[in-house]
């Protein structure tokens, strides 16, 4: 198959497709908020030099790391230095992977487990980014006839591949958790713990000033600095991705609402639909 040259590509050919795909990227493209996607996405740092927040948890990103990062976790990427950033994105349909699960091998186990110690993050060994890039590469290739059976039969094996990294991290009791990003601040790693265990609950600025016993500007300017995102955009973030997972488990689009802390039924309708793409109602209708 051949590759997308943005990740914006690989999201819709994804999506359009209801299969996979992928993008080797070079440059920086336009920064995006606090957002969430409707696929499964793996990224791979070839050069590092950037920061992530996924969902509550902050990473730096190093040379040979690998995220797995599943259609329910908003994130947001910040760049840490000046240098160019290389990486491979995979965007994966959630229903694709369940086709091609079978009784005995869940596919998609590497994007629904979380660990506490490394809910979305495993370092790969040099052999391993070796095996990975090989991967990428035969996806890369234009097969000609077959090509279609030959790419599902690279992705399986890919898959596979990544689900037994992933579980060999999670078994093994002696490997390090990873290290606090650069940025790791005490007091915003408990209001981002605060905000995830109150996220159903009203939020406001005030209020956490008061809860944390700080001024409000100084609150938003830490966490500003620590997560590269507003608290207002992260608690947004946060409150869509509750949405399409009570959404997807049967709930009623005002279930949803009410669950996830939204007041107002119109901003609810309106932040979901610019993050998710599609309103709510259309949202669960695709996914009952």
């Amino acid at each position: 198959m051949n590759s997308c040259i943005t990740c914006k590509e690989a999201i819709e050919h994804c999506m359009s497709t209801h299969t996979f795909a992928f993008a080797h990227l070079y440059g920086d493209e336009k920064i995006m908020d606090m957002h969430i996607h409707n696929c499964c996405e793996v990224y791979y740092s070839i050069s590092g030099g950037k920061q992530f927040l996924i969902d509550h948890c902050l990473y730096d990103i190093r040379p040979g790391d690998l995220f797995l990062i599943n259609q329910f976790e908003s994130h947001h990427l910040t760049q840490i230095d000046q240098q160019t950033h290389e990486r491979i994105i995979l965007s994966i349909d959630p229903e694709y992977l369940s086709k091609l699960s079978t009784g005995v091998t869940n596919l998609g186990h590497c994007f629904s487990f979380r660990d506490t110690r490394m809910p979305h993050q495993i370092h790969l060994s040099p052999k391993e980014q070796n095996r990975f890039i090989y991967f990428i590469h035969e996806l890369h290739d234009d097969g000609g006839m077959g090509e279609d059976l030959l790419d599902q039969a690279i992705f399986l094996e890919l898959m596979v591949f990544l689900n037994r990294a992933f579980a060999a991290r999670c078994t093994d009791a002696a490997a390090p958790a990873p290290a606090p990003s650069s940025n790791y601040h005490a007091q915003v790693d408990a209001i981002l713990s605060y905000i995830n265990s109150h996220i159903g609950e009203p939020l406001t600025l005030a209020g956490l000033s008061a809860h944390f016993f700080m001024s409000t500007s100084y609150l938003c300017r830490i966490f500003k600095e620590a997560t590269g995102t507003t608290i207002n955009k992260y608690i947004t973030a946060k409150r869509i991705t509750l949405s399409k997972s009570l959404l997807d488990q049967g709930c009623s689009v005002s279930e949803a609402c009410e669950a996830c802390g939204f007041n107002d039924y119109s901003n609810y309708l309106r932040a979901f639909t610019k993050a998710v793409g599609i309103s709510p109602k259309k949202y669960a209708q695709f996914h009952s």
